[in-house]
């Protein structure tokens, strides 16, 4: 069995107010709003709840201190009934009981949504976390009703690295069924979190609706590299292109366009092309920079490894000189 100073984490000679916070920082981080489909985070979360029932009221807490009752509230052997019932109050279901204990930590009214049937069961049988964390709820027993924002929804989501670069529009699936067309701005970068207002859950009385945050992935390109709002790749070339120069075609995010490969070109030499990266906020482009990799043939034949021979004779340089000497 459970005890209830553990599972709260603060010593048996604690105040209330050491209770009280403990409790608020365990439900703020285990709520179910925060932890979609999380049964260890569920399980957890009516355990501290379970644990604030029993500590936060005195006459409770000292029968339980005394061993009259068990961490669940309910009568030892050779003791009276008078313990926690979970099911008590406004239907069953797992949090079903646990509305007076929001109103003790938290301070005023927090309603709890109702299931099919009238009860409060297992569907959104809780106040939402946005109103956990604000001390804001509406009221379950048909009195007055505090307004309330509606919760957030929060979802991740991957994309391709040209749909982040060039802009795309994507299509998300939400918890509840619904989706919602989602417009990624051209520059879109990983861990960017877009905010849809006003398409989250619905807010009580006339409280406005929470909003919809998608965080974005960005898959890697198999070319393309992104430092910043530039973009970087590396481009093969012939060795005729390199020492004669030429104007070859080289990708970019937004297609193929023609760059000027200067004579006498090496491998690792970069060239930028302006304004060929993402776009900035202010309107204009990062850049595109071009890394060059000159590549011989598979099989070299015979007329130019002749040709190179007789060239090396009377041109011969050492490609090594700019190396420390060891």
């Amino acid at each position: 069995m459970l005890d209830p100073y553990r599972v709260l984490n603060v010593p048996r000679d604690a105040d209330v107010a050491t209770i009280k916070a403990a409790y608020r920082t365990l439900a703020k981080s285990l709520h179910p709003d925060r932890n979609p489909g999380d049964a260890r985070a569920e399980r957890r979360f009516k355990e501290v709840t379970q644990a604030y029932q029993i500590l936060c009221d005195p006459k409770k807490r000292a029968r339980f201190d005394r061993g009259e009752i068990d961490a669940e509230g309910k009568p030892r052997a050779g003791f009276g009934f008078g313990g926690f019932n979970p099911g008590a109050g406004n239907g069953t279901g797992p949090f079903a009981g646990f509305e007076s204990i929001f109103e003790k930590a938290f301070g005023g009214s927090f309603g709890f949504r109702r299931a099919a049937g009238g009860g409060y069961g297992a569907a959104g049988a809780h106040p939402s976390f946005d109103d956990l964390v604000r001390g804001r709820a509406q009221t379950a027993r048909g009195g007055p009703r505090t307004r309330a924002r509606g919760g957030d929804i929060r979802r991740r989501i991957e994309v391709d690295f040209l749909a982040a670069a060039r802009g795309a529009k994507e299509r998300v699936a939400l918890p509840d069924g619904r989706t919602v067309d989602v417009d990624l701005p051209p520059g879109t970068t990983d861990g960017q979190v877009l905010r849809l207002k006003g398409q989250g859950r619905a807010g009580s009385v006339d409280g406005r609706p929470g909003d919809v945050l998608i965080e974005i992935g960005v898959r890697p390109h198999p070319r393309f590299t992104r430092k910043g709002d530039d973009i970087h790749i590396e481009l093969p070339i012939s060795l005729p292109e390199a020492v004669l120069g030429a104007k070859v075609p080289v990708p970019t995010i937004d297609g193929r366009v023609r760059l000027t490969v200067p004579p006498g070109s090496n491998s690792g030499q970069t060239l930028r092309l302006k304004g060929r990266g993402v776009a900035r906020r202010g309107g204009d482009r990062g850049d595109q920079y071009v890394r060059l990799i000159v590549v011989l043939p598979e099989r070299p034949d015979s007329q130019m490894a002749a040709d190179l021979r007789r060239w090396a004779e009377g041109h011969g340089y050492d490609a090594r000189r700019n190396l420390d000497a060891v």
